[in-house]
């Protein structure tokens, strides 16, 4: 039972603390937050995309009060989502291939009732940097805007995980980059949500290859330096 975990009594308290020291020596900028800021003033509700393996810094892209993530069902998933708790942020869980069905419809209900929601579109298994079906069902079926955030940082590890988790140095430059409010028609049939899906995974890997200033790595491989 997680509750019964050890690792997990302590590693969220300790991963939380580690997260907070190490915002606090990053030169951290916001790019591109202004159609979201917009969305903020008009009182509307949006989902947040984000890749699996940019999500270290991601509770220091969302200044507003209500935010649940969808989290999968999985035991690091219970990692994430109780260090996501230490920042205020709730869990929606679930995925793409575990109890994705009913994730998917919490989702729903929350951003009908002035939540936004956080996304890892790749997540919880890959490909890495492959937009999933789910994140544009969500928009559909809500009307809530998907804002893509990216992170990045220099100089960086990029650990030898699926998603090549990205974990900044300490002091390193680092930002967080935004792009455009992006809609889904409530009326869009499975060929237009397809096309949908696969824009949406062009916008976000081409602000990725922004943030980073370098190609789009992706290619497995062991630990490297950003």
């Amino acid at each position: 039972m997680h509750h019964r975990d050890p690792l997990l009594a302590v590693a969220p308290w300790l991963a939380a603390t580690l997260i907070r020291l190490l915002r606090v020596t990053l030169r951290l900028r916001h790019v591109g937050r202004e159609p979201l800021e917009e969305l903020e003033r008009q009182g509307r509700t949006y989902i947040i995309a984000f890749w699996h393996g940019r999500l270290l810094l991601m509770p220091y892209c969302y200044r507003r009060g209500r935010m649940s993530i969808l989290i999968s069902r999985h035991r690091d998933g219970e990692l994430i989502a109780r260090t996501m708790a230490r920042f205020g942020h709730q869990a929606t869980r679930g995925s793409t291939t575990r109890g994705g069905a009913s994730a998917l419809r919490e989702a729903v209900r929350l951003l009908r009732r002035g939540w936004d929601i956080g996304f890892t579109p790749d997540g919880p298994r890959g490909p890495r940097y492959r937009v999933q079906a789910g994140v544009i069902q969500a928009a559909r079926l809500s009307g809530a805007p998907i804002v893509p955030v990216v992170f990045s940082a220099r100089p960086a590890r990029r650990l030898s995980s699926w998603d090549r988790f990205l974990v900044p140095f300490p002091f390193a430059r680092a930002v967080f980059l935004y792009g455009e409010p992006f809609v889904v028609p409530g009326d869009s049939g499975a060929a237009e949500m397809e096309k949908l899906r696969l824009e949406l995974e062009a916008r976000m890997r081409a602000l990725t290859e922004k943030a980073d200033g370098t190609p789009l790595d992706d290619t497995p491989g062991p630990d490297a330096r950003a």
